[in-house]
């Protein structure tokens, strides 16, 4: 497709590249002979497109023969006039395939752009709608701000009057996942349609001190859209970016809550972070093609008289390494079923717990058998979690229902399939986060602090395991392995990934840490104890072993003013900040800023 838009009003438009594009959703074999007599759908196109429906069916579950049957929309009486309107594919129509076995529906031969609906299968011969789900709206409790009497003054961040310098002497912009961005006179324009995508602004070289501004807010100064995620991310406890995690953890919040059309602000409180060693403000997450004009940062005092501000949601922890002493995680994604069983001789014979973050739609599919591996996976020990139900980037989809949609249905899944087991992991798809997915992830697991797992350690099997080198994941384990990353994002989709783990494994146990699931590795209460015997095999170190260095507390950003390094470095990791790892060794890290 030359695109595909998603709408906040459960629509969807397909705009074709050639008379080859197509678009599918997929079944679960499913068994509709007894039970439906088809499909509904609404659907809007301008009279003389032309579209075509393929419906598939496999010869037997679990099983890659298939037998697919087109009509045009003219063989299924289908004319179009413009309008949003209902339209049925009856099963009786498509003679050819087995409609107990059903696999896939294609829609093709598009000739141009069209706009569909919900769609559902419908029961007997009536065709039925399928009624869209209300969209759900967050808390919006809000109170009226009084003026506080704090006296940490104005901080200037950023009045974008410099294509590579904020008003702290900082770096400001993205060298790689970037947002298209356009300066004008003392402005910046933010467009994306990539909700992977950010922007960013430093404090630091490395770590500021702003907690004299605990008491103070956030102000931006903007137009256009606010459909994006606010960002404050944290240096790692040594304010160090050549270690991992760097950064160690940020919190977000969803601007639309906090904003005019032309003026956001947000209590500096409302960032559950360590004020004491922030990096970068990061603008993230958008949902929307629209652009953002940026025209000044600041933090201040107060906020105008009567201003509404709502109340914090709970956003969850955010976690890119183990916080168990001396800890080491194996956080394994989905993959490929035929080499599940691989994967699992070799953790066993490894001896160690890990974590798998599954999705879903293909858990339940019951022709891949990938329950059956996971319940074995289960029995053995090892941790089940939660990884989207069809795996799409849940900050860019149009909103709150969508992205409740695919948390439900996951942990639905999971609890089907594992005997009502629920859990509070959840591994972002591609590593995609932002305020709403965070909030709406709480809602849906009915806690307040759900884990949202990322990763300090990537074999980057998505970038080398169908390669020519290959070996480059084992480059890639070792190079963040250095670093002291201890949290591992891998799937097992390619041989040539599965053959590096056995390695992985033992690079991870020579490091002397002991290495065991997700939860047992981020000190969980509720996760199960550690066996005297298993994973690496190295001794379980004291859990009084001493804390990492703490940066010094003699260089806190107490006041207004301006300097600093040039050309500051934010962070990078999962898209999350902008890496260095070519600063200057003797620079500690934290910034004093002199009037």
């Amino acid at each position: 497709m030359r695109s595909v838009v998603v709408h906040n009003d459960n629509t969807m438009t397909l705009t074709p590249e050639d008379e080859y594009s197509y678009f599918y959703s997929q079944f679960p074999c499913i068994d509709a002979s007894n039970y439906y007599g088809g499909i509904s759908l609404r659907l809007k196109a301008n009279s003389g497109t032309a579209i075509s429906i393929q419906i598939a069916s496999v010869r037997s579950c679990g099983g890659t023969s298939k037998t697919t049957q087109t009509l045009t929309a003219r063989q299924l009486g289908w004319s179009f006039d413009g309008s949003m309107r209902s339209y049925n594919i009856p099963f009786d129509q498509f003679d050819q395939v087995d409609t107990s076995k059903l696999y896939m529906i294609f829609i093709t031969g598009l000739s141009r752009a069209v706009t569909f609906g919900p769609m559902a299968f419908y029961c007997g011969d009536n065709p039925s709608e399928w009624p869209a789900p209300a969209h759900t709206v967050n808390a919006q409790s809000q109170y009226t701000v009084s003026t506080p009497s704090g006296n940490a003054g104005t901080l200037l961040i950023d009045r974008f009057d410099s294509n590579s310098k904020n008003a702290l002497g900082q770096y400001h912009g993205c060298e790689e996942d970037c947002v298209t961005s356009r300066f004008g006179s003392g402005q910046v324009t933010l467009q994306t349609n990539d909700s992977d995508l950010s922007w960013y602004t430093a404090f630091a070289d490395r770590c500021a001190d702003i907690t004299a501004y605990r008491n103070s807010y956030l102000h931006i100064s903007y137009s256009g859209s606010n459909k994006f995620t606010l960002a404050l991310q944290q240096g790692n406890p040594t304010c160090d970016s050549k270690l991992k995690p760097w950064p160690e953890t940020w919190d977000s919040i969803e601007v639309s809550r906090y904003s005019t059309a032309t003026d956001i602000y947000v209590p500096m409180s409302h960032f559950n972070i360590n004020l004491g060693r922030v990096t970068n403000l990061v603008f993230k997450g958008f949902y929307t093609t629209e652009s953002t004009v940026l025209k000044r940062v600041e933090l201040v005092n107060s906020v105008p008289s009567g201003w509404r501000m709502p109340n914090k949601l709970p956003s969850g922890n955010l976690v890119f390494s183990c916080k168990r002493p001396n800890s080491f995680a194996f956080a394994i994604d989905d993959g490929d079923p035929a080499l599940a069983q691989e994967v699992m001789e070799i953790v066993r014979s490894e001896n160690i717990k890990v974590t798998f973050f599954t999705v879903g739609l293909p858990l339940e599919d019951k022709s891949n058998n990938l329950s059956s591996v996971y319940k074995d996976m289960q029995a053995r020990g090892h941790q089940i979690a939660l990884h989207s139900y069809t795996h799409p980037k849940m900050e860019g989809l149009a909103d709150y229902a969508a992205i409740d949609w695919e948390y439900n249905n996951d942990i639905n899944a999971v609890a089907r399939t594992f005997g009502n087991m629920h859990t509070p992991y959840f591994r972002p798809p591609f590593g995609t986060e932002g305020a709403r997915m965070r909030q709406r992830l709480a809602v849906a697991l009915n806690v307040t602090d759900p884990y949202l797992v990322m990763w300090s350690v990537d074999v980057e099997d998505w970038l080398w395991g169908t390669s020519n080198t290959p070996e480059k994941q084992l480059e890639a384990f070792k190079r963040d392995l250095a670093k002291g990353g201890n949290l591992v994002v891998c799937h097992y989709l390619y041989p040539n990934t599965v053959k590096y783990l056995r390695q992985f494994i033992r690079l991870a146990k020579e490091t002397g840490k002991q290495l065991m699931r997700v939860d047992q590795c981020m000190n969980d209460p509720r996760a199960p104890p550690l066996s005297g015997n298993s994973n690496s095999g190295q001794q379980q170190q004291p859990s009084q072993n001493r804390p990492p260095s703490q940066p010094p507390n003699d260089t806190p950003i107490n006041r207004p003013g301006q300097g600093g390094n040039n050309g500051g470095r934010g962070g990078g990791n999962n898209g999350g900040g902008r890496g260095d790892d070519e600063g200057d060794e003797e620079d500690p890290g934290w910034t004093d800023w002199d009037d």
